[in-house]
């Protein structure tokens, strides 16, 4: 009787068990459906919802300023009014052609560093790397005010020097060439993060056996080495054109003068006109919508491509050409590369913000200490609104890095460290706004938000959201590089010891990620003070931004007070990524401290 009892008793416990058991199961599966919904409403809320009011806003002819969300007509008409229009027909011509010049020089430029750095024996090679991935550290519009004020064919600093010298050539960044060549100038570093990347990662035996079949080092490069890297180079050069075609400051800065309009210049200037325009600039927005995201999905399916292995299993070290005497003429490169891209326009910069008149006599004139004064930086500093723009620019960078933060490091988890359902739905939701350029962000929003009374439209909340949107993409996959070197080992032994997930990513995923998520949240708050294109159809006189306002002066022809501007932003730039830095390098050992 006893031992029924106690078989009973176990058989009863064993049942408790297994139903308590059943019942933490189900709760759990109910914790992963409201944290995948969660996540998804979240996406709608910041990125379905706008482009589909975009898409609304296209397909009628309503002002969401003065009607709100009233009655909406839809047909394509708008569609077909720009397809006619020979304006679109220029700008969108004049943009292939700037972008596409300004790729194929950023192409010249980045493959022919990352071969100097990887393949051959050119000295101080650390210092040219880090030279060619500097352009990215600067913000586009700072970029187009130097060398408006260094190759302006009037009153140039260039042309100015040319004058004194008796010579007649002048350069005219005005143009269509000068579009082109400050394109491929600053975005060569997205072309050599590829291409380094994949000849530091290529077999060199083929190379080898070119040679020794008496194939030269030229012939060798052209024949094997480049053909070989071809999905690299090709995934470069989609990936610049497709940042150049949604790039506002740059055009804005050098093309307007020149009256050559390109499409985002276009879209912000029907935007402009009484009255404005916002159904044709949706249309204009879409269409730029469409180009950009069809090239995004070839660069992804180059990426993809499976026809080009070249890293085989066993080790092996990259071959390094000997270039004798020559490779002091390859460092002279890098020199001359740092020269135009930073010095230069650095000076540039610096000349104009500290002398009172930028018109210069003579040589002579441009040392005499007596024409210089912080009057420029006097007058920036009384203006209530640059301050506050200084102001909001800190607050909704702040704001951008740690929400957007913490929601991109949310998505990077759910995706690449979880099996839950629907994540394949929020990676792919969470990638489209790289195919949208901030510009068509910023019309977005303008048609997601303007006609909801009492909504976000007027406050730093919008401009913060839509940053977040905007470089979600740019945030998880950096923070997805960090999570991906994280063992599952360690969560799994996490979970053995009754730690929940809540409990694991606090006390293993965190500490050990720190430095990624530091640098992704610190390049999310930079990306955010250099935004112009989201910020144009979404600040108020109270919700101004640095860029934007710097933009401002400069249209108003305030070249002092710009350069003064544009000098601040360029420190305060540089302030931010130094401590970013030394933030990131102390991270992962106290990580793995913590975690222990």
């Amino acid at each position: 009787m006893a031992a029924d009892t106690t078989a009973l008793a176990s058989t009863i416990g064993a049942a408790g068990t297994e139903a308590e058991g059943v019942r933490r199961e189900r709760w759990r599966t109910i914790g992963r459906m409201v944290w995948s919904t969660l996540l998804l409403l979240i996406l709608t809320f910041l990125v379905v919802y706008p482009v589909a009011m975009l898409l609304l806003g296209a397909l009628t002819n309503t002002n969401p300023v003065v009607d709100g969300f009233g009655a909406f007509h839809l047909s394509l008409k708008n569609f077909t009014t720009v397809l006619e229009n020979p304006n679109v027909h220029l700008a969108l011509f004049n943009s292939m052609v700037a972008c596409g010049g300004g790729t194929a020089l950023a192409v010249l430029i980045g493959l022919t560093f990352s071969w100097i750095v990887v393949r051959t024996d050119t000295p101080f090679k650390g210092f040219i790397s880090a030279v060619s991935m500097i352009p990215l550290f600067v913000p586009p519009l700072v970029a187009a005010v130097a060398w408006s004020i260094l190759a302006s064919p009037k009153s140039g600093l260039i042309n100015t020097f040319l004058k004194w010298f008796d010579i007649d050539w002048r350069f005219d960044v005005y143009t269509m060439g000068g579009l082109i060549v400050i394109f491929g100038i600053y975005y060569a570093p997205y072309v050599y993060m590829f291409t380094a990347s994949a000849l530091r990662n290529m077999d060199p035996s083929l190379e080898e056996a070119a040679e020794i079949s008496g194939a030269s080092a030229t012939k060798t490069l052209f024949t094997i080495t480049f053909p070989l890297i071809a999905p690299a180079i090709i995934s470069g050069t989609l990936l610049s054109f497709v940042v150049m075609l949604g790039i506002y400051g740059i055009p804005a800065v050098l093309g307007t003068p020149g009256d050559v309009p390109v499409l985002t210049t276009y879209i912000f200037k029907l935007t402009n006109w009484s009255p404005p325009l916002y159904s044709t600039a949706a249309s204009v927005a879409i269409i730029l919508m469409i180009v950009t995201g069809f090239l995004v999905w070839l660069q992804q399916r180059v990426i993809s491509a499976k026809s080009y292995i070249t890293v085989a299993g066993k080790a092996f070290r990259p071959g390094v050409t000997r270039l004798g005497h020559w490779r002091y003429f390859t460092l002279g490169l890098a020199v001359i590369y740092l020269f135009v891209v930073v010095i230069l326009p650095t000076l540039a910069i610096v000349v104009a913000a500290f002398r009172k008149f930028l018109f210069i006599r003579n040589v002579a004139s441009l040392f005499d200490m007596k024409q210089y004064s912080l009057i420029h930086f006097e007058r920036l500093f009384e203006n209530p609104l640059a301050m506050r723009s200084i102001w909001n620019t800190m607050e909704v960078g702040v704001v951008t890095a740690l929400v957007g933060g913490v929601f991109a490091f949310a998505i990077g988890y759910t995706v690449n460290r979880t099996n839950l359902g629907g994540r394949k739905v929020i990676d792919v939701i969470a990638t489209i706004p790289v195919a949208i350029p901030g510009l068509v962000i910023g019309v977005a929003y303008l048609w997601a938000w303007i006609g909801l009374p009492g909504g976000l439209y007027g406050t730093i909340w919008i401009l913060a959201l839509a940053f977040i949107a905007r470089f979600m993409p740019d945030t998880i996959k950096a923070l997805s590089t960090s999570l991906l070197q994280i063992h599952r080992e360690l969560e799994e032994a996490a979970w053995i010891c009754g730690k929940g997930m809540l409990g694991t990513i606090r006390t293993i995923v965190l500490p050990l990620a720190r430095p990624g998520v530091i640098s992704a949240m610190t390049l999310l708050f930079i990306l955010a003070i250099r935004e112009l294109g989201s910020s144009l159809f979404l600040y108020t006189s109270n919700t101004m931004v640095m860029a934007v306002l710097l933009l401002d002066y400069y249209e108003g022809g305030n070249v002092g007070i710009t350069a003064a501007f544009s000098l601040v932003q360029t420190i305060l730039l540089a302030v931010l990524i130094g401590v970013a830095n030394l933030m990131s390098r102390g991270g992962a050992g106290d990580g793995i401290k913590q975690a222990n």
